[in-house]
């Protein structure tokens, strides 16, 4: 490389960064801006639980303007309130009518226009008799109570996909924390994913497939809630990766995401690995979805459905 060319390079390089600073501010006005929207929001959805009862409740992956019918259950959970108005939040899913493997057909479509790992597309009939999964790491156990009848499209995926050994090796991206994203939670499932602070497409990556959302509205995202992510705006791009809420503050965030479970136990382990910080990646670019990586890596050995 001569060196008008390394100089070229070294530009471009000094213009992604600035570019990328430039987006980061600007996503974090935005997030204050949604969390103030947000709260106005949850507090007027206070008053109709108060008043009625009851009420139906990172920059990540996938391709814009698929659609996808996989199967839509109609399911809302109940809301209890403490005694001074506050609603309580809830720590486990909410009962769902039993169905039928019969009734149900789970449609995936293909997408390649990602990194992704294809492992083929899972079977259009789920297994309603799952309850939990649990996602091996190298620090120890995360068990995870699922419900099929609330997202059996959803668990059939990762069902599929652990059975297939997509998840094994996989190491989780990114660790948003209120001081870098205005979120707490970790991300897993690009199967692509270095989690190194270097790799530029952290976050971008899916098994391959998509498919429709599912009880997007059936709990607020408190601390302890998994649910699978996809693109901002974008709607019936779920794939391999998840998320784990750490902090019942994140139930700040507007009710779009498919609701996978709620940990059971283990999620001391990833409390352990927040506390040891974050690798921020400036040439990220994808805005935040893989440029806050754990220093304490987490690597998922095995996913186990039962």
């Amino acid at each position: 490389m001569s060196g008008d060319d390394r100089q070229n390079e070294e530009d471009r390089q000094k213009e992604l960064a600035r570019e990328h600073k430039e987006r980061q501010a600007k996503r974090a006005a935005e997030q204050s801006a949604k969390a103030r929207r947000n709260t106005f929001i949850g507090a007027a959805v206070a008053v109709v639980v108060v008043a009625g009862g009851i009420f139906a409740a990172t920059t990540l992956v996938g391709n814009d303007g698929a659609s996808n019918a996989a199967a839509q259950p109609s399911a809302s959970a109940s809301a209890s309130a403490s005694p001074s108005g506050t609603p309580v939040l809830p720590t486990a899913l909410p009962s769902s009518t039993p169905r039928k493997a019969s009734d149900i057909t789970c449609t995936y479509k293909r997408d390649n226009s990602v990194p992704h790992k294809f492992v083929g597309l899972p079977p259009k009939k789920p297994n309603m008799k799952l309850s939990t999964m649990t996602i091996k790491t190298n620090h120890g156990d995360i068990v995870i109570d699922v419900d099929p009848n609330a997202t059996p499209c959803s668990v059939n995926s990762m069902a599929f996909l652990a059975k297939k050994g997509f998840y094994e090796g996989n190491k989780c991206h990114r660790l948003a924390k209120p001081e870098t994203s205005g979120l707490y939670l970790l991300q897993c499932g690009d199967p692509q994913a270095k989690a190194d602070g270097k790799n530029k497409t952290d976050g971008q990556g899916n098994a391959g497939y998509v498919f429709a959302d599912e009880a997007v509205d059936v709990m607020p995202y408190s601390r302890g809630v998994v649910f699978l992510t996809q693109p901002l705006d974008a709607a019936g791009q779920n794939s391999s990766q998840f998320a784990i809420s750490l902090s019942d503050e994140n139930t700040q965030l507007e009710q779009v995401y498919s609701v996978l479970g709620v940990v059971k136990s283990g999620l001391e382990i990833i409390d352990k690995v927040a506390e040891g910080g974050v690798i921020v990646n400036p040439d990220d670019i994808t805005g935040d979805g893989g440029s806050t990586a754990p220093k304490i890596p987490v690597i998922i050995k095995k996913v186990i459905l039962k």
